[in-house]
């Protein structure tokens, strides 16, 4: 009888394990089973490291796994991007950047990875209107005025960048362009010097995205004259868009998430699905109130809106002759 009975619970045994192994991912609990890494290519503070732990404290909640923001700032996002690239295709690490990590290579001669062959695409997370900021003391306080200052006063103006090929570098030099005005662009290694500046009387404006520069212009020690979405943000109503003086402007910075190369479609979906789940909390409307546009949308979306956005950015980098430093 112990004997019979040992052998059918050996062969039950015996089942699970042959079952274990025909569905690795039930048996290792499926994905994710263990911690995320999500690298930041920038310093903590700023819009983009914000957006990059709202959304992993989220994702976390959603997924059952910590997902940790390792920032690994240097290069122009670079050292962050190769990070993970060289990483496995697994969905345990992942990008999270702003648009500079399609514009660098764009502006640099030699970059460590290619866009489009090394990344898989997961989702657009969210679209940043810009602030167009000036020093509090310059007699204007709408673009009209800048562009009318700008003109009588060729060459006295100065706006800053805070890094070279940045949305806010593009946005500045097409506000140039379409304004029809010139003044000299100042590149800072960051916003924080940038707005110290700009405070000071140093430089005379600083295009970033409006979460930056809002806390600055509540204190009242700068003017936040236009912005450069497409209509009005809710979180600065009575400030007017660039287009409203200048028809057609609208430019953004913008947020991604991507995995290396050949990560699995099934783990590509899912991390697009749990993003969008993500956005379409309360998650939309934090942000909203502080400037940001969140933009769940599926995986070809957000490829589509990459290509185009690539182009736009290549367009006024090749027409600027824009260089990084």
């Amino acid at each position: 009888m112990q004997r019979r009975h040992f052998i059918r619970t050996a062969a039950v045994a015996a089942s699970l394990l042959a079952g274990a192994a025909s569905f690795p991912a039930l048996a290792q609990g499926g994905y994710p089973n263990k911690p995320i890494t999500m690298v930041v290519p920038f310093p903590p503070g700023g819009t983009l490291d914000t957006v990059a732990r709202a959304l992993a404290q989220k994702l976390g909640e959603q997924m059952g796994q910590t997902v940790v923001v390792d920032n690994r700032p240097g290069g122009a996002g670079t050292i962050g991007a190769v990070a993970v690239k060289n990483a496995p295709a697994d969905g345990y690490t992942l990008l999270f950047s702003a648009s500079t990590v399609t514009t660098t290579p764009m502006t640099m001669k030699s970059v460590p990875y290619d866009v489009a062959k090394d990344f898989t695409p997961i989702s657009l997370v969210a679209k940043a209107p810009l602030a167009v900021a000036v020093n509090k003391n310059l007699p204007f306080s709408d673009i009209k005025g800048l562009v009318s200052y700008a003109k009588a006063n060729p060459g006295k103006l100065s706006f800053a960048i805070g890094s070279s090929g940045s949305a806010g570098h593009l946005s500045t030099e097409l506000l140039r362009r379409a304004s029809g005005i010139e003044y000299l662009i100042v590149p800072y290694k960051g916003s924080a010097p940038a707005y110290q500046d700009l405070i000071g009387g140093q430089i005379d404006g600083f295009i970033d995205p409006i979460l930056g520069s809002a806390p600055f212009a509540k204190a009242g020690q700068l003017k936040v004259i236009g912005v450069t979405s497409k209509a009005r943000v809710p979180s600065l109503p009575d400030v007017p868009t660039v287009g409203e003086t200048l028809p057609g402007y609208e430019f953004y910075s913008w947020y991604g998430v991507w995995a290396p190369a050949k990560l699995p479609q099934d783990v590509a979906q899912r991390l697009n699905t749990e993003i969008n789940k993500a956005l379409n909390g309360e998650m939309k409307d934090k942000l909203l109130a502080q400037g940001v546009l969140v933009t769940p949308g599926s995986i070809a979306d957000f490829v589509s809106f990459q290509k185009d956005d690539m182009a736009k950015a290549a367009k006024i980098i090749a027409e600027g002759k824009i260089r990084a430093e």
